[in-house]
């Protein structure tokens, strides 16, 4: 027997009430610039040495290393590995993406007035991705925690006439979550009348097996423009102007099986999608001083990235009782609509040294810090993210960054290779640890033209939670990242 409990056709349901979280606080504040072969072969290396359009992103003032005009374009293919123990099984993913993430060209204007200790100015264009969201995992395995606890956490504390409503169209999200698990009979409220605000879970204790599959899509982008300053031939100078482009979806499946005695609900199938786009501005600032012909130092500041954001989600349950043999669903068809809201990440300062011997090659370091902990959502209702931005400032932290890159040439050929570490933003390292990766990279000149290929490899082991609610187990990620890219660039 199957009982169609509510399908609404094409309405769109316009909430007062968010369900972003510190998850998205933390996917859209840790981008990094992809960027050309070369920069990513020395692992991003590049504050104090600038002559590359990427390293116009860690420092402003590396145009103006520039002697004469440039142009870039890179390609690259990302593979992404995940090792997923869920229970006691562990499953394993992997996606690949191939995209053209870097364009750019930086142009020179040479002072032609002797007497002026301004030798040139420079300005540039590019864009360049700083973080690609296609990715995949599956995971499944037995626990002793049902998804019965997310539905009765949101339900629990509202009142019963209010979770009957349509969707949480009055009322927001938690009330909307209730109402899919009312009427997916997954609990029951303790006492029939409209004021009752406890409710009982349908599922009983004990076993169940569980599966779910996750598939992201999207990118984390920005187009720059720079002008970058040459002062007194040792003195550079720069800004940049950022826009940022976010367009981030998300398909997750959550499917549980008991036969537990006492269960009136023996299986239950959750489908969430998310849709995700946006647009912000930043901007960097930045300086780079020779010291001598074989030491360079720099200094570079990110400003914020203020953001405005949009979200989107639709949701669909499915339940089945064995012993009476009913099968219940619960399709809206409804779109989600949350209301606009900002995003404002945080901050980063960046120091640089590098070591230069001529033509025969160069050691660089740099060494950043971003604190994560200032992150702040913000909407035009006061108050309505108080909750969630205590949360971040008590989880997240200050995280440094730590980059060595080297390269060493030899004729027309470059050999570079590079290590970085990459503190966790949240407190409990457990929850999300640090990244650590290293890469290598080889370069040939044509002589106004260059051809560079790059491989990097970073790992990092997170604890993901399924749902933001309820006591289901984390699934524990082993994330393994490998990227290919390709660069040509040529003197314009």
């Amino acid at each position: 027997m199957k009982r169609l409990i509510l399908t609404l056709m094409g309405v769109s349901s316009i909430i007062s009430a968010y369900g972003q979280d510190i998850t998205d606080a933390v996917r859209y504040s840790t981008g990094e610039t992809q960027g050309t072969a070369r920069f990513k072969s020395m692992s991003g290396a590049f504050g104090a040495l600038g002559g590359d359009i990427s390293a116009i992103s860690i420092n402003p003032a590396g145009s103006a290393i520039f002697n004469l005009s440039h142009g870039t374009l890179t390609i690259s293919n990302r593979n992404t590995s995940n090792d997923v123990l869920y229970g006691s099984s562990t499953q394993n993913s992997k996606n690949n993406a191939f995209d053209l993430n870097q364009i750019g060209a930086a142009f020179v204007f040479n002072n032609k007035n002797t007497a002026s200790l301004w030798n040139r100015f420079v300005v540039s264009v590019f864009f360049e991705q700083l973080d690609n969201y296609n990715s995949q995992f599956f995971a499944a395995g037995t626990t002793q925690n049902s998804i019965g606890s997310y539905f009765t956490d949101y339900a629990n504390g509202l009142e019963l006439v209010e979770i009957k409503g349509l969707l949480g169209e009055f009322y927001g999200f938690n009330h909307q979550q209730a109402f899919l698990g009312y009427y997916g009979l997954i609990f029951k409220a303790d006492e029939d009348t409209n004021e009752n605000t406890t409710y009982t879970s349908n599922i009983a204790d004990g076993d169940f097996y569980q599966e779910y599959s996750y598939v992201s899509t999207g990118y984390n982008g920005k187009f720059s423009a720079n002008l970058g300053f040459q002062y007194n031939k040792n003195i550079y100078f720069g800004i940049n102007l950022n826009s940022h482009y976010i367009n981030f979806e998300r398909s997750t499946y959550f499917y549980e099986d008991n036969t537990n005695l006492g269960s009136t609900i023996n299986q239950v199938n959750f489908d969430n999608t998310l849709s995700t786009t946006g647009e912000g501005f930043s901007l960097q600032l930045g300086s780079i001083v020779k010291v001598n012909d074989y030491i360079r130092l720099g200094l570079s500041y990110d400003s914020p990235t203020w953001m405005r954001l949009r979200e989107e989600t639709t949701q669909y349950l499915f339940t089945v009782d064995d012993g009476a043999n009913l099968n219940t669903e619960v399709d809206p068809r409804v779109i989600t609509i949350f209301p606009d809201y900002n995003l404002r990440t945080p901050a980063k300062l960046t120091g640089s040294a590098a070591f230069v011997l001529g033509k025969t090659g160069l050691i660089s370091i740099d060494y950043s810090r971003k604190d994560y902990s200032t992150t702040k959502f913000r909407s035009n209702i006061s108050g309505e993210f108080s909750q969630q931005n205590s949360f971040i400032s008590n989880t997240l932290k200050a995280a440094n960054t730590f980059r060595i890159g080297g390269e060493l040439r030899h004729k027309a050929f470059s050999y570079r290779a590079g290590y970085k570490m990459e503190q966790s933003p949240y407190e409990d390292t457990s929850v999300y640890g640090d990244l650590r990766g290293f890469s290598l990279g080889l370069g040939y000149s044509f002589g106004n033209a260059k051809l560079d290929l790059a491989y990097e490899n970073s790992k990092r082991e997170t604890d993901y939670r399924l749902f933001n609610a309820g006591n289901l187990n984390a699934a524990r990620i082993d994330n393994t990242f490998s990227n290919i890219s390709l660069s040509l660039s040529m003197s314009l």
